[in-house]
């Protein structure tokens, strides 16, 4: 792996580490977990990360990818298009072209550019109504990646993210273990050599009780999805009022461990 000095990560709530929680609203994620891995190896590396929870892909391009330029980064990370999909009337189509743009401004600095697929969620409710949709925008990121020469992280393919473990309790959002496998695919992906295995399988469990499993998809619907289905019916964001979490290349300290 040629040497990476700096990163800045963009992206939404899947970047900035929701629900990888610190405490005090604060979180990790698998972005501060990759820097950690880098700057281990990289004495003086430095990281930024200016992903925002909620954010379309028009104000990640129009805000996120102009910061990055400005920061000139060694790597940078682009998540982007997941919250479009899933509003109604997301066209992939139309969303893989406003990532080919951005794409092509980051790969125009130098950077070397890291792109993520989308998930297989098809097991969650919500989701499973924009699985044909993800799929095709899928099709799109694989093609961006090749044709940019971009690294690519598969997350689709990663079966062990299929477990309800790897998900947080809102089931949109990724577990602290969760975060933890997909740093270490990032940093597979980079050529970067990690003590731990990404695929190792998580223990069996037993059955479902399907009348238990009904009382938390009640208790899902409830915490989780109207509130969610609300703030799209307002055209609210939970990113509404942030800031980016690290806007500033600096070292990786305590902030992230």
């Amino acid at each position: 792996m040629s040497s990476i000095t700096s990163y800045v990560a963009l992206g939404d709530s899947f970047t900035e580490g929701l629900d990888d929680h610190l405490g005090d609203d604060r979180y990790r994620g698998w972005a501060d977990r990759l820097a950690e891995l880098l700057a281990a190896r990289e004495p003086g590396f430095r990281y930024a990360n200016l992903a925002i929870r909620g954010r379309l892909i028009a104000r990640i391009a129009d805000e996120q990818v102009p910061q990055a330029e400005a920061l000139a980064p060694d790597l940078v990370s682009l998540c982007a298009g997941g919250n479009d999909i899933l509003r109604p009337g997301g066209d992939p189509d139309a969303i893989a072209a406003q990532l080919d743009a951005a794409v092509a401004r980051l790969c125009a600095t130098g950077a070397r550019v890291l792109l993520f697929t989308g998930f297989d969620l098809r097991q969650v409710p919500v989701m499973r109504l924009v699985h044909h949709k993800v799929a095709v925008y899928n099709l799109h990121i694989h093609d961006i990646a090749t044709r940019h020469g971009c690294t690519l992280v598969d997350l689709w393919a990663m079966d062990v993210l299929r477990d309800r473990r790897a998900w947080s309790e809102d089931r949109l959002h990724l577990s602290a273990d969760g975060h933890r496998r997909i740093a270490l695919r990032a940093a597979e992906a980079l050529g970067l050599p990690v003590e731990e295995d990404w695929r190792e399988p998580y223990p069996p469990l037993g059955p479902p009780v399907w009348a238990e499993a009904r009382r938390q998809d009640l208790r899902w619907a409830r915490m989780f999805l109207a509130p969610w289905v609300n703030r799209r019916l307002q055209g609210r964001s939970s990113g509404d009022g942030l800031d980016a979490k690290r806007p500033e290349l600096a070292p990786v300290g305590d902030d992230v461990a």
